[in-house]
């Protein structure tokens, strides 16, 4: 089963990080990971309630993170986790995230 995630930032800024080949992270991991991840990059809650969703956060992280994170090299490494992280924590082995258009599917 095909394993993936794409980060798409519009026009031709579209990123695929392929897991076929990736150790897995848990869930509890990947919740730990994204969590630290809102926190560090200075995220604030989408719903004015401020209930923060596992969607939501994957959303507000890759937007916080910027596109530079998906895009260089060097940071190949953080998008790699990035991409472990959603996959484990909402369960689904492909997923595709939206920044501009605020959106995740799967």
């Amino acid at each position: 089963m095909r394993s993936q995630v794409t980060v798409t930032w519009g026009g031709t800024g579209v990123y695929h990080i392929d897991l076929d080949e990736v150790q897995p992270m848990p869930h509890d991991l990947a919740r730990h990971w994204l969590d630290e991840q809102f926190t560090f990059l200075g995220c604030e809650p989408i719903r004015s309630t401020g209930k923060v969703l596992t969607a939501d956060k994957i959303l507000c992280v890759a937007q916080a993170a910027g596109e530079i994170r998906f895009r260089e090299d060097a940071h190949r490494p953080w998008a790699q986790a990035f991409a472990k992280a959603a996959s484990a924590a909402l369960a689904k082995p492909v997923i595709s995230v939206d920044v501009p258009g605020h959106s995740i599917s799967y």
